[in-house]
Protein backbone atom coordinates (compact mmCIF):
# COMPACT_ATOMS: atom_id res chain seq x y z
CA UNK A 1 0.00 0.00 0.00
CA UNK A 2 1.37 3.39 -0.79
CA UNK A 3 1.07 6.27 2.16
CA UNK A 4 0.91 10.11 1.17
CA UNK A 5 4.22 10.68 2.70
CA UNK A 6 6.00 8.24 0.23
CA UNK A 7 4.00 8.97 -2.50
CA UNK A 8 4.96 12.93 -1.89
CA UNK A 9 8.47 12.17 -2.04
CA UNK A 10 8.79 10.60 -5.34
CA UNK A 11 9.50 12.29 -8.59
CA UNK A 12 6.73 13.15 -11.18
CA UNK A 13 8.11 10.33 -13.83
CA UNK A 14 8.06 7.74 -10.91
CA UNK A 15 4.11 8.62 -9.83
CA UNK A 16 3.40 8.51 -13.63
CA UNK A 17 4.92 4.58 -13.55
CA UNK A 18 2.35 4.12 -10.75
CA UNK A 19 -0.30 5.50 -12.16
CA UNK A 20 0.30 3.96 -15.27
CA UNK A 21 0.45 0.69 -13.64
CA UNK A 22 -2.79 1.04 -11.89
CA UNK A 23 -4.89 2.23 -14.81
CA UNK A 24 -5.09 6.04 -13.41
CA UNK A 25 -7.27 7.78 -16.58
CA UNK A 26 -5.34 11.23 -17.84
CA UNK A 27 -2.05 10.88 -15.60
CA UNK A 28 -0.26 12.38 -18.04
CA UNK A 29 -1.92 16.04 -17.64
CA UNK A 30 -2.26 15.67 -13.82
CA UNK A 31 0.34 17.75 -11.80
CA UNK A 32 2.35 15.98 -8.97
CA UNK A 33 0.23 16.81 -6.12
CA UNK A 34 -3.23 15.87 -8.03
CA UNK A 35 -1.48 12.79 -9.03
CA UNK A 36 -0.74 11.76 -5.76
CA UNK A 37 -4.49 11.96 -4.62
CA UNK A 38 -5.91 10.44 -7.82
CA UNK A 39 -3.54 7.36 -7.20
CA UNK A 40 -4.51 7.27 -3.57
CA UNK A 41 -8.40 7.29 -4.89
CA UNK A 42 -7.75 4.19 -6.75
CA UNK A 43 -6.19 2.59 -4.18
CA UNK A 44 -8.72 2.56 -2.05
CA UNK A 45 -10.89 1.57 -4.80
CA UNK A 46 -8.58 -1.11 -5.63
CA UNK A 47 -6.15 -2.12 -3.65
CA UNK A 48 -5.65 -5.63 -5.67
CA UNK A 49 -4.05 -3.49 -8.58
CA UNK A 50 -2.00 -1.47 -6.25
CA UNK A 51 -0.74 -4.59 -4.60
CA UNK A 52 -0.09 -6.21 -8.35
CA UNK A 53 1.97 -2.83 -8.82
CA UNK A 54 3.86 -2.51 -5.56
CA UNK A 55 5.69 -6.44 -5.85
CA UNK A 56 8.30 -5.29 -3.05
CA UNK A 57 5.50 -5.43 -0.22
CA UNK A 58 6.81 -8.42 2.70
CA UNK A 59 5.55 -11.24 2.76
CA UNK A 60 4.79 -11.33 6.79
CA UNK A 61 2.54 -8.30 6.50
CA UNK A 62 0.30 -8.67 3.66
CA UNK A 63 -1.99 -11.47 5.72
CA UNK A 64 -2.16 -9.38 8.56
CA UNK A 65 -3.11 -6.39 6.66
CA UNK A 66 -5.41 -8.53 4.58
CA UNK A 67 -8.00 -8.89 6.93
CA UNK A 68 -8.92 -5.10 8.11
CA UNK A 69 -8.71 -4.60 4.29
CA UNK A 70 -10.95 -7.15 3.87
CA UNK A 71 -13.82 -5.62 6.75
CA UNK A 72 -13.11 -2.00 4.93
CA UNK A 73 -13.96 -3.18 1.52
CA UNK A 74 -16.72 -4.95 2.25
CA UNK A 75 -18.19 -2.47 4.44
CA UNK A 76 -17.17 0.61 2.32
CA UNK A 77 -19.07 -0.04 -1.13
CA UNK A 78 -22.54 -0.77 1.23
CA UNK A 79 -22.55 2.70 2.57
CA UNK A 80 -21.23 4.96 -0.49
CA UNK A 81 -20.93 3.65 -3.91
CA UNK A 82 -17.48 4.26 -5.99
CA UNK A 83 -19.05 6.75 -8.20
CA UNK A 84 -19.76 9.36 -4.78
CA UNK A 85 -16.13 8.08 -3.39
CA UNK A 86 -14.46 10.18 -6.76
CA UNK A 87 -16.13 13.30 -5.88
CA UNK A 88 -14.39 13.81 -1.92
CA UNK A 89 -11.01 12.45 -2.81
CA UNK A 90 -9.38 14.45 0.70
CA UNK A 91 -12.36 12.44 2.96
CA UNK A 92 -11.64 9.38 1.17
CA UNK A 93 -7.70 10.02 1.37
CA UNK A 94 -8.53 10.34 5.47
CA UNK A 95 -10.60 7.24 5.40
CA UNK A 96 -7.59 5.48 3.62
CA UNK A 97 -5.21 6.58 6.36
CA UNK A 98 -7.35 5.85 9.19
CA UNK A 99 -7.64 2.04 7.85
CA UNK A 100 -3.96 1.62 7.09
CA UNK A 101 -3.54 2.66 10.72
CA UNK A 102 -5.43 0.40 12.22
CA UNK A 103 -4.77 -2.55 10.16
CA UNK A 104 -1.11 -1.84 11.64
CA UNK A 105 -2.01 -2.05 15.03
CA UNK A 106 -4.08 -5.34 14.40
CA UNK A 107 -1.46 -6.99 12.58
CA UNK A 108 0.98 -5.97 15.64
CA UNK A 109 -1.13 -7.69 17.69
CA UNK A 110 -2.03 -10.62 15.60
CA UNK A 111 1.72 -11.67 15.70
CA UNK A 112 2.36 -11.37 19.03
CA UNK A 113 -0.74 -14.28 19.40
CA UNK A 114 0.40 -16.03 16.36
CA UNK A 115 3.81 -16.60 17.99
CA UNK A 116 2.37 -17.79 21.60
CA UNK A 117 0.16 -20.42 19.80
CA UNK A 118 0.76 -23.72 19.09
CA UNK A 119 1.57 -25.31 15.91
CA UNK A 120 -2.10 -26.50 15.49
CA UNK A 121 -3.85 -23.49 15.33
CA UNK A 122 -1.15 -21.81 13.08
CA UNK A 123 -2.59 -24.65 10.41
CA UNK A 124 -5.76 -23.81 11.34
CA UNK A 125 -4.89 -20.43 10.84
CA UNK A 126 -3.38 -20.82 7.24
CA UNK A 127 -6.64 -22.85 6.13
CA UNK A 128 -8.94 -19.59 7.14
CA UNK A 129 -6.28 -17.49 5.37
CA UNK A 130 -6.82 -19.71 2.33
CA UNK A 131 -10.68 -19.10 2.26
CA UNK A 132 -10.19 -15.64 3.01
CA UNK A 133 -7.97 -14.71 0.25
CA UNK A 134 -9.87 -16.44 -1.76
CA UNK A 135 -12.77 -14.41 -0.45
CA UNK A 136 -10.37 -11.70 -1.06
CA UNK A 137 -9.45 -12.05 -4.74
CA UNK A 138 -13.62 -12.57 -5.59
CA UNK A 139 -14.52 -9.33 -4.11
CA UNK A 140 -11.47 -7.54 -5.55
CA UNK A 141 -12.33 -8.63 -8.98
CA UNK A 142 -15.37 -7.43 -8.41
CA UNK A 143 -14.24 -4.29 -7.40
CA UNK A 144 -11.90 -3.64 -10.09
CA UNK A 145 -14.92 -4.57 -12.51
CA UNK A 146 -17.16 -1.99 -10.75
CA UNK A 147 -13.86 0.83 -10.94
CA UNK A 148 -13.61 0.03 -14.82
CA UNK A 149 -16.86 0.36 -15.49
CA UNK A 150 -16.70 3.73 -13.54
CA UNK A 151 -13.85 4.80 -15.18
CA UNK A 152 -14.82 4.02 -18.66
CA UNK A 153 -18.06 6.12 -17.71
CA UNK A 154 -15.74 9.12 -16.22
CA UNK A 155 -13.31 8.91 -19.60
CA UNK A 156 -16.57 8.83 -21.74
CA UNK A 157 -17.89 12.00 -20.03
CA UNK A 158 -14.77 13.49 -20.05
CA UNK A 159 -13.99 12.88 -23.49
CA UNK A 160 -17.70 13.99 -24.48
CA UNK A 161 -16.78 16.97 -22.18
CA UNK A 162 -13.57 17.82 -24.58
CA UNK A 163 -15.41 17.50 -27.83
CA UNK A 164 -17.84 19.87 -26.61
CA UNK A 165 -15.43 22.27 -25.32
CA UNK A 166 -13.35 22.20 -29.11
CA UNK A 167 -16.55 22.40 -30.90
CA UNK A 168 -17.43 25.66 -28.97
CA UNK A 169 -13.50 27.20 -29.62
CA UNK A 170 -13.78 25.97 -33.15
CA UNK A 171 -17.02 28.24 -33.58
CA UNK A 172 -15.66 31.31 -31.37
CA UNK A 173 -12.29 31.16 -33.77
CA UNK A 174 -14.80 30.73 -36.91
CA UNK A 175 -17.05 34.17 -35.30
CA UNK A 176 -13.92 36.01 -34.54
CA UNK A 177 -12.39 35.21 -38.14
CA UNK A 178 -15.63 36.35 -39.46
CA UNK A 179 -15.56 39.89 -37.67
CA UNK A 180 -12.15 40.02 -38.34
CA UNK A 181 -13.11 39.83 -42.09
CA UNK A 182 -15.97 42.34 -41.98
CA UNK A 183 -14.15 44.74 -40.00
CA UNK A 184 -10.83 44.26 -41.85
CA UNK A 185 -9.05 43.88 -38.72
CA UNK A 186 -6.74 40.75 -39.58
CA UNK A 187 -3.74 41.44 -37.02
CA UNK A 188 -3.65 39.51 -33.98
CA UNK A 189 -6.69 40.06 -31.89
CA UNK A 190 -6.45 36.32 -31.31
CA UNK A 191 -10.29 35.53 -31.22
CA UNK A 192 -10.43 38.19 -28.27
CA UNK A 193 -12.68 41.00 -27.81
CA UNK A 194 -11.07 43.87 -27.01
CA UNK A 195 -12.72 45.81 -23.91
CA UNK A 196 -10.41 49.11 -24.00
CA UNK A 197 -13.00 51.24 -25.43
CA UNK A 198 -16.08 49.77 -23.82
CA UNK A 199 -16.51 52.62 -21.76
CA UNK A 200 -14.91 55.35 -23.84
CA UNK A 201 -16.98 58.39 -24.90
CA UNK A 202 -18.26 57.94 -28.36
CA UNK A 203 -16.79 60.84 -30.90
CA UNK A 204 -19.64 63.26 -32.01
CA UNK A 205 -18.81 65.11 -35.72
CA UNK A 206 -19.54 68.56 -35.52
CA UNK A 207 -18.09 69.85 -38.73
CA UNK A 208 -20.23 70.97 -41.26
CA UNK A 209 -23.58 71.95 -38.86
CA UNK A 210 -22.76 75.20 -37.73
CA UNK A 211 -22.65 78.59 -40.17
CA UNK A 212 -21.34 81.63 -38.80
CA UNK A 213 -20.72 85.22 -39.79
CA UNK A 214 -18.11 88.06 -38.77
CA UNK A 215 -16.03 91.03 -40.33
CA UNK A 216 -12.05 89.81 -41.86
CA UNK A 217 -9.29 91.30 -40.26
CA UNK A 218 -6.15 90.16 -41.58
CA UNK A 219 -3.11 90.25 -39.80
CA UNK A 220 0.44 90.99 -40.55
CA UNK A 221 1.36 87.05 -41.14
CA UNK A 222 -1.09 86.56 -43.70
CA UNK A 223 -4.02 84.80 -41.33
CA UNK A 224 -7.31 86.59 -40.32
CA UNK A 225 -9.80 86.35 -37.93
CA UNK A 226 -13.82 86.74 -38.13
CA UNK A 227 -14.47 89.16 -35.57
CA UNK A 228 -18.21 89.40 -33.83
CA UNK A 229 -20.36 92.35 -33.78
CA UNK A 230 -21.39 91.27 -30.19
CA UNK A 231 -17.68 92.66 -29.15
CA UNK A 232 -17.58 95.71 -31.40
CA UNK A 233 -14.99 93.75 -33.41
CA UNK A 234 -12.23 93.27 -30.92
CA UNK A 235 -10.80 89.99 -29.92
CA UNK A 236 -12.94 87.68 -28.36
CA UNK A 237 -13.78 84.10 -27.71
CA UNK A 238 -16.13 84.14 -30.62
CA UNK A 239 -13.53 84.38 -33.32
CA UNK A 240 -13.03 82.37 -36.18
CA UNK A 241 -9.73 81.57 -37.56
CA UNK A 242 -9.18 81.95 -41.60
CA UNK A 243 -6.43 80.38 -42.75
CA UNK A 244 -3.49 82.26 -45.43
CA UNK A 245 -4.43 79.82 -48.08
CA UNK A 246 -8.38 79.92 -48.07
CA UNK A 247 -7.72 84.63 -47.83
CA UNK A 248 -5.42 84.20 -51.22
CA UNK A 249 -8.06 81.41 -53.29
CA UNK A 250 -10.94 83.94 -52.54
CA UNK A 251 -9.13 87.77 -52.52
CA UNK A 252 -10.30 87.74 -49.00
CA UNK A 253 -9.65 91.82 -47.90
CA UNK A 254 -9.61 93.24 -44.18
CA UNK A 255 -13.51 94.34 -43.46
CA UNK A 256 -14.77 91.49 -45.97
CA UNK A 257 -18.13 90.22 -44.16
CA UNK A 258 -17.58 86.45 -44.52
CA UNK A 259 -20.95 83.76 -43.91
CA UNK A 260 -19.09 80.21 -43.80
CA UNK A 261 -19.09 77.03 -42.02
CA UNK A 262 -17.20 76.39 -39.03
CA UNK A 263 -15.99 73.50 -36.79
CA UNK A 264 -15.08 72.76 -33.09
CA UNK A 265 -11.49 73.68 -32.78
CA UNK A 266 -9.28 70.08 -31.98
CA UNK A 267 -7.10 69.23 -29.45
CA UNK A 268 -4.38 71.92 -29.42
CA UNK A 269 -5.82 74.56 -31.44
CA UNK A 270 -7.54 77.61 -29.73
CA UNK A 271 -10.25 78.93 -32.31
CA UNK A 272 -13.21 77.79 -34.40
CA UNK A 273 -11.69 77.18 -37.97
CA UNK A 274 -13.58 78.47 -41.06
CA UNK A 275 -13.76 74.91 -43.31
CA UNK A 276 -16.03 76.68 -45.79
CA UNK A 277 -17.28 80.37 -47.49
CA UNK A 278 -20.67 79.95 -48.48
CA UNK A 279 -21.02 83.61 -49.25
CA UNK A 280 -18.61 87.02 -49.21
CA UNK A 281 -20.74 90.43 -48.50
CA UNK A 282 -23.77 88.52 -49.52
CA UNK A 283 -22.57 87.84 -52.56
CA UNK A 284 -21.05 84.45 -54.25
CA UNK A 285 -16.96 84.30 -53.83
CA UNK A 286 -17.21 83.79 -57.52
CA UNK A 287 -18.51 87.26 -58.15
CA UNK A 288 -16.26 89.02 -55.32
CA UNK A 289 -12.91 87.18 -56.36
CA UNK A 290 -13.07 89.91 -59.85
CA UNK A 291 -14.03 93.11 -57.52
CA UNK A 292 -12.53 96.44 -58.09
CA UNK A 293 -10.81 98.03 -55.51
CA UNK A 294 -12.55 101.04 -53.92
CA UNK A 295 -9.43 103.38 -54.39
CA UNK A 296 -10.16 103.06 -58.30
CA UNK A 297 -14.26 103.70 -58.19
CA UNK A 298 -15.13 106.62 -59.96
CA UNK A 299 -16.43 108.91 -57.48
CA UNK A 300 -19.56 111.28 -58.35
CA UNK A 301 -21.66 113.77 -56.65
CA UNK A 302 -24.70 112.34 -55.05
CA UNK A 303 -27.95 112.28 -57.38
CA UNK A 304 -30.23 109.95 -55.63
CA UNK A 305 -31.98 111.79 -52.14
CA UNK A 306 -32.50 110.33 -49.07
CA UNK A 307 -36.22 110.81 -48.27
CA UNK A 308 -35.85 111.25 -44.84
CA UNK A 309 -39.12 113.38 -44.69
CA UNK A 310 -41.61 110.38 -45.23
CA UNK A 311 -42.21 107.79 -42.87
CA UNK A 312 -41.04 107.99 -39.11
CA UNK A 313 -40.12 111.66 -39.97
CA UNK A 314 -39.93 114.55 -37.13
CA UNK A 315 -39.47 118.43 -37.39
CA UNK A 316 -35.94 117.44 -37.43
CA UNK A 317 -36.17 115.52 -40.25
CA UNK A 318 -38.13 117.52 -42.09
CA UNK A 319 -36.26 120.44 -41.54
CA UNK A 320 -32.85 118.92 -42.93
CA UNK A 321 -35.16 117.59 -45.91
CA UNK A 322 -35.46 121.05 -47.46
CA UNK A 323 -32.76 123.07 -45.87
CA UNK A 324 -29.52 120.45 -46.09
CA UNK A 325 -30.86 117.11 -48.08
CA UNK A 326 -28.79 113.97 -48.03
CA UNK A 327 -28.14 112.41 -50.75
CA UNK A 328 -26.21 108.70 -51.35
CA UNK A 329 -22.87 109.45 -50.75
CA UNK A 330 -23.10 111.91 -48.97
CA UNK A 331 -20.14 113.60 -46.93
CA UNK A 332 -21.94 115.72 -44.50
CA UNK A 333 -20.76 117.80 -40.72
CA UNK A 334 -22.99 118.60 -37.86
CA UNK A 335 -21.28 121.45 -36.52
CA UNK A 336 -22.66 121.99 -33.10
CA UNK A 337 -21.50 123.06 -29.87
CA UNK A 338 -21.90 121.00 -26.57
CA UNK A 339 -25.97 120.17 -25.60
CA UNK A 340 -27.23 121.40 -28.51
CA UNK A 341 -29.23 117.76 -29.58
CA UNK A 342 -26.62 116.36 -31.89
CA UNK A 343 -27.17 113.03 -30.85
CA UNK A 344 -30.96 113.19 -31.01
CA UNK A 345 -30.75 114.63 -34.32
CA UNK A 346 -28.29 111.47 -35.46
CA UNK A 347 -31.49 109.53 -34.28
CA UNK A 348 -33.92 110.65 -35.67
CA UNK A 349 -31.81 110.47 -38.95
CA UNK A 350 -31.00 107.21 -38.56
CA UNK A 351 -34.47 106.03 -38.16
CA UNK A 352 -36.04 108.49 -41.32
CA UNK A 353 -32.90 106.17 -43.23
CA UNK A 354 -33.75 102.66 -42.09
CA UNK A 355 -37.87 103.48 -42.76
CA UNK A 356 -37.93 104.30 -45.89
CA UNK A 357 -34.74 102.76 -47.24
CA UNK A 358 -34.89 99.24 -46.13
CA UNK A 359 -31.87 98.25 -49.19
CA UNK A 360 -29.27 100.73 -47.32
CA UNK A 361 -26.97 99.12 -44.87
CA UNK A 362 -26.66 101.41 -41.64
CA UNK A 363 -24.06 101.67 -39.04
CA UNK A 364 -23.92 104.38 -36.38
CA UNK A 365 -20.12 104.01 -34.77
CA UNK A 366 -19.93 105.80 -31.78
CA UNK A 367 -16.49 106.85 -30.33
CA UNK A 368 -15.52 108.24 -27.24
CA UNK A 369 -19.29 108.57 -26.02
CA UNK A 370 -20.98 108.16 -23.14
CA UNK A 371 -22.28 104.41 -22.26
CA UNK A 372 -25.92 105.13 -21.51
CA UNK A 373 -25.88 106.46 -24.86
CA UNK A 374 -24.63 103.53 -26.62
CA UNK A 375 -27.55 101.60 -24.64
CA UNK A 376 -29.70 104.48 -25.64
CA UNK A 377 -28.77 104.29 -29.15
CA UNK A 378 -29.14 100.40 -29.36
CA UNK A 379 -32.44 100.19 -28.36
CA UNK A 380 -33.64 102.93 -30.18
CA UNK A 381 -32.52 102.81 -33.75
CA UNK A 382 -32.88 100.31 -36.00
CA UNK A 383 -29.48 99.73 -37.60
CA UNK A 384 -25.86 98.05 -36.75
CA UNK A 385 -24.50 100.18 -33.02
CA UNK A 386 -20.92 100.13 -32.85
CA UNK A 387 -19.48 101.43 -30.42
CA UNK A 388 -16.42 102.50 -27.95
CA UNK A 389 -17.17 104.55 -25.19
CA UNK A 390 -14.68 106.81 -23.51
CA UNK A 391 -13.68 104.51 -20.89
CA UNK A 392 -11.60 102.52 -23.23
CA UNK A 393 -8.36 103.35 -24.26
CA UNK A 394 -7.25 105.33 -27.56
CA UNK A 395 -5.82 102.24 -29.67
CA UNK A 396 -9.26 100.49 -28.86
CA UNK A 397 -11.04 103.97 -30.80
CA UNK A 398 -8.87 103.40 -33.69
CA UNK A 399 -9.11 100.20 -34.10
CA UNK A 400 -13.25 99.49 -33.96
CA UNK A 401 -13.31 102.80 -36.53
CA UNK A 402 -10.55 101.00 -38.98
CA UNK A 403 -12.44 98.36 -39.30
CA UNK A 404 -15.84 99.71 -39.73
CA UNK A 405 -14.01 101.51 -42.49
CA UNK A 406 -12.88 98.95 -44.25
CA UNK A 407 -16.59 97.14 -43.85
CA UNK A 408 -18.05 99.65 -45.57
CA UNK A 409 -15.57 99.77 -48.24
CA UNK A 410 -15.71 96.19 -49.12
CA UNK A 411 -19.56 96.64 -49.34
CA UNK A 412 -19.18 99.23 -51.68
CA UNK A 413 -17.28 97.41 -54.12
CA UNK A 414 -19.71 94.48 -53.97
CA UNK A 415 -22.41 97.69 -54.77
CA UNK A 416 -24.34 97.94 -51.83
CA UNK A 417 -25.19 101.80 -50.65
CA UNK A 418 -24.05 101.86 -46.87
CA UNK A 419 -24.48 104.98 -44.32
CA UNK A 420 -22.08 105.55 -41.94
CA UNK A 421 -23.21 108.19 -38.88
CA UNK A 422 -20.54 109.06 -36.99
CA UNK A 423 -20.57 110.31 -33.52
CA UNK A 424 -17.66 112.48 -33.23
CA UNK A 425 -15.02 112.64 -35.42
CA UNK A 426 -13.58 115.71 -33.01
CA UNK A 427 -13.09 112.57 -30.56
CA UNK A 428 -11.80 110.27 -33.37
CA UNK A 429 -8.94 112.85 -34.67
CA UNK A 430 -8.22 113.36 -30.62
CA UNK A 431 -7.72 109.22 -30.84
CA UNK A 432 -5.63 109.20 -33.88
CA UNK A 433 -3.39 112.00 -32.44
CA UNK A 434 -3.09 109.81 -29.05
CA UNK A 435 -1.98 106.63 -30.66
CA UNK A 436 -0.22 108.36 -33.46
CA UNK A 437 3.93 108.64 -32.82
CA UNK A 438 5.80 111.81 -32.41
CA UNK A 439 6.94 113.38 -35.61
CA UNK A 440 8.33 116.75 -34.60
CA UNK A 441 6.03 118.98 -35.98
CA UNK A 442 3.38 120.07 -33.24
CA UNK A 443 0.53 122.21 -34.31
CA UNK A 444 -1.76 124.72 -31.98
CA UNK A 445 -3.32 122.84 -29.42
CA UNK A 446 -0.70 119.76 -29.49
CA UNK A 447 -1.98 118.27 -32.37
CA UNK A 448 0.55 116.67 -34.19
CA UNK A 449 0.75 117.23 -38.12
CA UNK A 450 0.41 113.73 -39.03
CA UNK A 451 -2.31 112.72 -36.96
CA UNK A 452 -5.17 114.07 -38.61
CA UNK A 453 -4.43 112.06 -41.93
CA UNK A 454 -6.56 109.10 -41.08
CA UNK A 455 -9.41 111.13 -39.92
CA UNK A 456 -9.46 112.57 -42.71
CA UNK A 457 -9.22 109.41 -44.82
CA UNK A 458 -11.62 108.36 -43.00
CA UNK A 459 -14.43 111.15 -43.77
CA UNK A 460 -12.94 111.24 -47.41
CA UNK A 461 -14.14 107.89 -48.13
CA UNK A 462 -17.67 109.02 -48.50
CA UNK A 463 -18.45 108.83 -52.41
CA UNK A 464 -21.16 108.33 -55.02
CA UNK A 465 -19.93 105.74 -57.23
CA UNK A 466 -20.30 105.56 -61.02
CA UNK A 467 -21.89 102.05 -61.80
CA UNK A 468 -23.33 101.47 -58.49
CA UNK A 469 -23.10 101.20 -54.47
CA UNK A 470 -22.19 104.64 -52.31
CA UNK A 471 -20.88 105.42 -48.94
CA UNK A 472 -22.90 108.44 -47.13
CA UNK A 473 -20.76 109.46 -43.62
CA UNK A 474 -22.38 111.95 -41.52
CA UNK A 475 -20.00 113.21 -38.33
CA UNK A 476 -20.42 115.54 -35.85
CA UNK A 477 -17.98 118.09 -35.56
CA UNK A 478 -17.67 120.09 -31.50
CA UNK A 479 -17.12 123.57 -31.85
CA UNK A 480 -16.77 126.27 -28.82
CA UNK A 481 -15.89 123.42 -26.20
CA UNK A 482 -13.12 125.72 -24.94
CA UNK A 483 -10.29 123.16 -25.97
CA UNK A 484 -8.02 124.46 -28.67
CA UNK A 485 -7.24 120.85 -29.74
CA UNK A 486 -11.18 120.85 -30.96
CA UNK A 487 -10.90 124.64 -32.85
CA UNK A 488 -8.10 123.01 -35.00
CA UNK A 489 -9.15 119.49 -35.90
CA UNK A 490 -12.53 121.52 -36.91
CA UNK A 491 -10.39 123.78 -39.19
CA UNK A 492 -9.08 121.16 -40.34
CA UNK A 493 -12.49 119.53 -41.58
CA UNK A 494 -14.06 122.40 -42.42
CA UNK A 495 -14.22 122.38 -46.17
CA UNK A 496 -13.88 119.09 -47.16
CA UNK A 497 -17.94 117.64 -46.61
CA UNK A 498 -20.42 118.63 -49.10
CA UNK A 499 -22.67 119.07 -46.44
CA UNK A 500 -23.08 121.13 -43.14
CA UNK A 501 -25.69 121.31 -40.86
CA UNK A 502 -24.71 124.19 -37.78
CA UNK A 503 -26.75 123.85 -34.84
CA UNK A 504 -27.03 127.01 -32.62
CA UNK A 505 -26.67 127.12 -28.94
CA UNK A 506 -29.02 130.03 -28.30
CA UNK A 507 -31.57 128.11 -30.03
CA UNK A 508 -31.18 125.30 -28.22
CA UNK A 509 -31.09 127.21 -25.13
CA UNK A 510 -35.05 128.70 -26.10
CA UNK A 511 -35.70 125.37 -26.01
CA UNK A 512 -36.76 125.20 -29.61
CA UNK A 513 -35.46 121.17 -31.01
CA UNK A 514 -33.88 121.06 -33.71
CA UNK A 515 -31.58 124.00 -32.54
CA UNK A 516 -30.29 124.59 -36.76
CA UNK A 517 -28.78 127.46 -37.99
CA UNK A 518 -31.27 127.88 -41.34
CA UNK A 519 -29.29 130.28 -42.77
CA UNK A 520 -25.80 129.06 -42.45
CA UNK A 521 -26.73 125.26 -42.87
CA UNK A 522 -26.64 124.10 -46.92
CA UNK A 523 -25.19 121.30 -49.04
CA UNK A 524 -23.43 121.59 -52.36
CA UNK A 525 -25.31 121.15 -55.63
CA UNK A 526 -28.37 120.15 -53.72
CA UNK A 527 -30.31 121.02 -57.11
CA UNK A 528 -29.24 117.78 -58.28
CA UNK A 529 -31.06 116.08 -55.12
CA UNK A 530 -34.29 118.44 -55.15
CA UNK A 531 -36.58 119.11 -58.37
CA UNK A 532 -36.60 122.19 -60.51
CA UNK A 533 -40.01 123.80 -58.97
CA UNK A 534 -38.90 122.35 -55.50
CA UNK A 535 -35.94 124.56 -55.72
CA UNK A 536 -37.34 127.78 -56.48
CA UNK A 537 -39.36 127.25 -53.70
CA UNK A 538 -36.70 127.10 -51.28
CA UNK A 539 -34.62 129.71 -52.66
CA UNK A 540 -37.57 131.65 -51.98
CA UNK A 541 -38.10 130.86 -48.66
CA UNK A 542 -34.18 131.04 -48.33
CA UNK A 543 -34.65 134.74 -49.01
CA UNK A 544 -37.70 135.26 -46.94
CA UNK A 545 -36.00 133.86 -43.77
CA UNK A 546 -32.53 135.66 -44.36
CA UNK A 547 -33.87 138.84 -43.17
CA UNK A 548 -34.84 137.09 -39.37
CA UNK A 549 -31.87 136.07 -36.60
CA UNK A 550 -31.52 132.41 -36.26
CA UNK A 551 -34.16 131.90 -33.24
CA UNK A 552 -36.72 133.21 -34.74
CA UNK A 553 -36.70 131.72 -38.54
CA UNK A 554 -36.37 128.58 -36.62
CA UNK A 555 -39.78 129.48 -34.76
CA UNK A 556 -41.54 130.46 -37.84
CA UNK A 557 -40.33 127.01 -39.35
CA UNK A 558 -41.50 124.77 -36.40
CA UNK A 559 -45.00 126.29 -36.30
CA UNK A 560 -45.50 126.17 -40.13
CA UNK A 561 -44.10 122.19 -39.81
CA UNK A 562 -46.23 121.54 -37.13
CA UNK A 563 -49.55 122.97 -38.98
CA UNK A 564 -48.34 120.20 -42.34
CA UNK A 565 -48.21 116.94 -43.14
CA UNK A 566 -45.55 116.71 -45.27
CA UNK A 567 -43.20 119.11 -47.08
CA UNK A 568 -44.91 119.33 -50.41
CA UNK A 569 -48.21 121.04 -48.86
CA UNK A 570 -45.49 122.92 -46.58
CA UNK A 571 -44.14 124.79 -50.02
CA UNK A 572 -47.78 124.82 -51.66
CA UNK A 573 -49.26 126.72 -48.74
CA UNK A 574 -46.04 129.24 -48.92
CA UNK A 575 -48.15 130.71 -51.99
CA UNK A 576 -50.52 131.64 -49.22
Amino acid sequence: MFEISDLKTKKLPELQEIAKGINVPKYRSLKKLDLVYKILDVQAANPAAVEAVKGDAPKTEAPAKAAPQKKDSSSKPKDTPAAKRTRNPRSRNEDAQKAKNDSDNKSQKDAKEAGQKDTKKQDSSKDKRDTRDNRDNRKSNNDKSRSDKSNDNSSNSSKQRDSRQNNQKRDNSRNNRNNRGKDGNSHGNNGNKDNRNRYREPDYEFEGIIESEGVLDIMQDGYGFLRSSDYNYLSSPDDIYVSQSQIRLFGLKTGDTVLGVIRPPKEGEKYFPLIKVSRINGLSPNIVRDRVSFEHLTPLFPTEKFNIAERQSSISTRVMDMFAPIGKGQRGMIVSQPKTGKTMLLKDVANAIAANHPEVYQMILLIDERPEEVTDMQRNVKGEVVASTFDKEAHEHVKVANIVLEKAKRLVECGHDVVILLDSITRLARAYNTVQPASGKILSGGVDANALHKPKRFFGAARNIENGGSLTIIATALTETGSKMDEVIFEEFKGTGNMELQLDRNISNRRIFPAIDLTSSSTRRDDLLHSKDTSQRLWVLRKYLADMNPVEAMEFMSDRIKSTRNNEEFLISMNQ
